[in-house]
């Protein structure tokens, strides 16, 4: 059985971070594999961090990316310099770390016995063009269809590490069946009224839903109180497009990036189809907190044993910004599993299935 260990530690300069999370880490013997996640502070020095971190911990295997803020087992903070380490010691030949250095080989394990990636943790630089493709051509690469993950978020340049520092493209680590991993999504949202059609468009413009003004629809959904104040309706009550060939409760929520009263138009930061399933949702803290529940309490139910790890990769913009208070997310995590090792970080862009998302949650459980 795969064994883990998780520590963070809140310093200015890296070096002394380093070695109050290593202090703190309950190494499991033969760790082969490690996450990290460091505050854009330490960027500069990325190369010496990787190279530094291998010789500590005598772990060869290094993925990880920066952020404006980092996440650990019950605490988290963005616009404070820290860092968050997840180490493992999973079988031999059961992962491959991977980037545009060293592609995503076809199959891992031994000579002998080898078997096709099944997932994939990824990280990515927010730079590089088309991203959304990117990651759904990444998913075409694991049998699962899965890969998990989140866009680096960094004041400047947003560098990476893969067994070395990097920038720019996709990069991270690929398992096969041998490691179990569960993931869910939280998009911190609850629905508004029933599913619709969306009857006309121009790229991200929405002109007709059910035959009617677009903007009619979204009027209804924010109601007659927020609707008297487009600006606040549209911070709060965002359109859902439904994913093609998935199930009809599967929505991608998006934001509304403007609204024309005169003509009755919604445009979002999303291309629309006729004939596309849309959904509106109200986002707030308290729907935020709500989903989020919804999908411990869901993991709960669906596992038949504790996790022995977590990866929990969130949106800058939840936080403290939606919470009041960076810790919420991870105290949430240590009441649904207490003692769990956690890493993760803040993203620009967060990863899960095949689709890239924002504002949301993502939650990998190694079982």
């Amino acid at each position: 059985m795969a064994r883990f260990a998780a520590s963070s530690a809140f310093h200015e300069d890296w070096p002394v971070a380093m070695d109050l999370a290593l202090s703190a880490l309950d190494m499991p013997e033969d760790a082969n594999l490690g996450f990290v996640y460091f505050a854009d502070h330490y960027g500069g020095d990325l190369q010496e961090m990787f190279e530094r971190l291998t010789r500590l911990t005598g772990i060869e295997n290094w993925v990880g990316t920066s952020s404006v803020g980092v996440i650990g087992r019950g605490i988290a903070a963005q616009d404070q310099p820290g860092l968050s380490l997840l180490v493992g010691s999973l079988p031999e030949g059961s992962f491959r770390v991977f980037s545009g250095r060293e592609r995503l080989p076809n199959a891992l394990g031994t000579d002998a016995a080898p078997e096709q990636p099944y997932f994939a943790v990824v990280h990515a630089d927010p730079a590089t063009p088309d991203m959304a493709d990117l990651v759904a051509d990444m998913a075409t690469k694991v049998s699962s269809g899965f890969v998990t993950g989140g866009l680096a978020l960094a004041r400047g340049q947003a560098p990476m590490i893969a067994n070395g520092a990097l920038r720019g493209g996709i990069s991270g680590v690929a398992f096969n069946e041998q490691v179990s991993i569960m993931t869910r999504l939280t998009q911190g949202c609850c629905a508004v009224g029933e599913t619709h059609v969306v009857t006309a468009c121009d790229q991200n413009v929405i002109t007709e839903i059910n035959g009617r003004p677009a903007l009619d629809a979204f009027l209804d959904a924010a109601g007659t109180s927020l609707g008297q104040d487009l600006r606040r309706a549209a911070r709060y009550i965002l359109p859902g497009l439904g994913v093609t060939g998935r199930d009809d409760a599967e929505f991608r929520v998006r934001n509304v990036i403007g609204l024309d009263p005169g003509n009755g138009l919604i445009a979002i930061n999303d291309t629309v189809e006729v004939g596309q399933r849309l959904r509106f949702y109200r986002r707030d803290a308290d729907c935020a907190r709500a989903d989020m529940q919804r999908m411990l309490n869901d993991l709960r139910a669906t596992l038949e044993r504790p996790p022995l790890a977590a990866l929990y990769i969130s949106c800058a913009a939840r936080g403290a910004h939606m919470f009041g208070d960076d810790n919420t997310e991870p105290e949430m995590l240590e009441e649904a599993f207490p003692g769990l090792p956690v890493a993760g970080f803040f993203a620009g862009g967060e990863i899960s299935h095949d689709q890239l998302y924002g504002y949301t949650g993502v939650l990998t459980l190694f079982l």
